[in-house]
């Protein structure tokens, strides 16, 4: 059986609890755990470190354990910074310290049930005239954070603490996939051309676009499972709307996106490349990138950009519709829309 874990801001409080009451305490003992209300719920979270810094501040470190799940915090050290000082406008204050993003107001990236939860848990342990200064830590945070879309929500330099449940609950490749399909299930009766958003970064691009609320399908990885479905379902027709990192994998034929499964980018943007007249040395520079955002950003420098993602957005819509076809046999229309990282449209195929 799979086993359940806890999001990020639950050890974030986690922490943030354990230097308070190190500090209260006066202990140099280390507390071995906290128990966290998660409204709702209870929580039990290991405490790896505890030292006071200063008379009136503490530091905790706490480790994520997301449980079965495939998430990139797995194991990542989270600390906090605990001030107390007299109190000012507001008992508990929220900063985000390294790795943890802002928004591009410079406020930190610390979402409303992480907010919760850290008032649930801290404003009782606030003595009266004082504030608490939360100041959260994640040394890799930064790091991490290129290998998500945060910069496509307005997230940078750093994760975010956000989420709705305490819990990190593993679901199978199967419970998603049938998440999706009784999704595209529901809607397909009232909306034959459809919107497969490739996502949660392609979700945002739609209702930025003003795309209607009844013609969009979140995909996850599941692109040419639901494109067969939606077509034998009777879809007229299917944009595809994603980031262009991952989407532009069904231009070599990859119709489960999953970085777990097959990971071709940069291959098939240099395949790209070629067929568009680039140099040899176009295509070292493209295989040489850390990143399919690194590679775009060379061919807008080379003067290339334009003709190889049009090419990438056109073979995206043509290998679809081939796909549905050998798998459905049945016909659908399919276009394409790719967008950058920070969420601009960089490429259209919308000549089906």
């Amino acid at each position: 059986m799979a086993r359940t874990g806890y999001t990020l801001p639950v050890f974030a409080v986690a922490a943030a609890k354990a230097a308070l009451l190190h500090l209260q305490n006066n202990s140099i003992e280390t507390p071995q755990s906290v128990t966290l209300d998660l409204m709702p719920g209870e929580a039990t979270i290991p405490i790896q470190q505890v030292a006071r810094l200063e008379q009136d501040s503490a530091c905790a470190i706490t480790i994520s354990d997301p449980g079965d799940n495939l998430d990139l915090t797995r194991h990542t050290p989270i600390w906090a910074w605990v001030k107390l000082q007299k109190r000012n406008s507001e008992p508990l204050i929220l900063e985000a310290g390294e790795g943890i993003g802002k928004t591009a107001s410079g406020q930190p990236a610390i979402y409303r049930y992480a907010r919760g939860l850290f008032e649930q848990n801290l404003l009782p342990l606030i003595p009266p005239h004082r504030t608490v200064t939360v100041s959260i830590i994640m040394p890799e945070g930064r790091q991490l954070a290129q290998r998500t879309s945060n910069e496509a929500f307005g997230i940078l330099s750093g994760l975010a603490l956000l989420g709705t449940s305490g819990i990190s609950q593993p679901l199978s490749a199967e419970e998603h996939l049938e998440e999706y399909r009784q999704i595209l299930q529901a809607k397909i009766p009232h909306q034959s051309r459809l919107v497969f958003c490739i996502g949660n970064n392609g979700m945002q691009v739609a209702q930025r676009l003003g795309i209607p609320e009844n013609s969009i399908v979140p995909t996850g990885n599941w692109i040419g499972a639901l494109l067969v479905e939606a077509a034998l379902r009777g879809a007229e027709s299917v944009l595809l709307l994603g980031y262009q990192g991952k989407l532009i994998k069904v231009a070599g034929g990859i119709f489960n996106t999953s970085s777990h499964l097959a990971d071709a980018k940069l291959e098939i943007i240099s395949a790209a490349v070629v067929r568009n007249g680039g140099s040899l040395e176009a295509v070292q520079a493209v295989l040489a990138a850390k990143t399919a955002d690194a590679a775009y950003k060379i061919l807008v420098e080379l003067n290339l950009a334009e003709a190889v993602y049009q090419w990438l957005a056109q073979t995206i819509s043509q290998k679809a519709q081939a796909y549905v076809q050998k798998y459905g046999n049945v016909p659908l229309q399919v276009r394409t829309i790719l967008f950058d990282r920070q969420g601009k449209i960089i490429a259209r195929d919308e000549s089906n």
